[in-house]
Parts: structure tokens; sequence; C-alpha cells
């Protein structure tokens, strides 16, 4: 769960990092780097959701 979090931390950070150059700069290619890492995010959230469901179940 902790390798999950962390996964999800960088993502994170690297989703602002792009959507903030995208916003200040109107930078094209950070907005599409952007949108692929909300996709990751989406997918470790649902992970996060899973693995967090079965561990309050022990």
């Amino acid at each position: 769960m902790k390798e999950l979090l962390d996964n999800l931390n960088q993502l994170y950070a690297d989703f602002a990092k792009d959507a903030s150059l995208q916003v200040e700069n109107g930078n094209k290619a950070a907005g599409t780097r952007a949108r692929k890492t909300s996709l990751a995010i989406e997918k470790a959230l649902k992970e996060f959701r899973k693995v967090s469901i079965d561990s309050s179940k022990k």
C-alpha cells in the first residue's frame, strides 16, 4: 500500500508540473503529458480503492 501511495504522489506531482506549464506557458506538449498522466492517476486511484477495501476487511 505504501508503494501505491508513493506512486500516486509522484503521478500527481508530474501532473501538476505539466498542467501548470500548459496553463502558464501554453505548452501543448505539456498538456498532452498532463492528460496522459491523469489517466494513470485514475487507474492508480482505482487500485488504491481496491487495496484499501481489501485491507479494511481484514
